[in-house]
């Protein structure tokens, strides 16, 4: 056996039902759409959901509970372990974060968390800091500034 001689199995390969190509290739005419009728037409077809009148699955089912994920503020997290990268008493804000590619995207705060060692004085101001971080952070000769206002710990 040659790479010229390999080819699929006989019936693995099938070619796509070419419409409206005239009636010789059986599929001219209405193109098998049928006569007439909403799904003959351009564009013709219901919208996803549409159970023809009958009350949709979507509405039939209670709706239950409240979500806050719409109004819950967007916290970006960085842990101590990927703060290493930076100079031993360098001042790492939101800005240095974001030129890491620490913290990408849309957020509101930016919180401080204690996975990992800190092994470098740095001064670190973010939004929120769990009091694990914060208690490393001051061990490795750093500190931590909170920068919002109210900011939770």
């Amino acid at each position: 056996m040659r790479l010229n001689q390999l080819q699929p199995s006989p019936g693995a390969k099938k070619d796509r039902k070419r419409v409206g190509r005239g009636q010789g290739s059986g599929h001219g005419g209405t193109s098998c759409r049928g006569h007439k009728g909403q799904n003959a037409r351009s564009g013709g077809g219901v919208r996803p959901g549409f159970e023809g009148g009958q009350m949709p699955l979507q509405r039939r089912l209670p709706k239950r509970g409240f979500n806050n994920q719409r109004f819950a503020p967007r916290v970006a997290v960085v842990n101590l372990r990927d703060l290493n990268r930076f100079e031993a008493g360098s001042v790492v804000d939101e800005r240095a974060l974001v030129d890491a590619g620490l913290v990408k995207g849309r957020y509101d705060r930016i919180k401080l968390l204690g996975a990992g060692e800190l092994d470098r004085a740095l001064t670190i101001r973010v939004d929120q800091v769990s009091a694990g971080a914060k208690a490393k952070v001051e061990a490795a000769g750093g500190s931590v500034e909170l920068v919002t206002t109210g900011a939770e710990s």
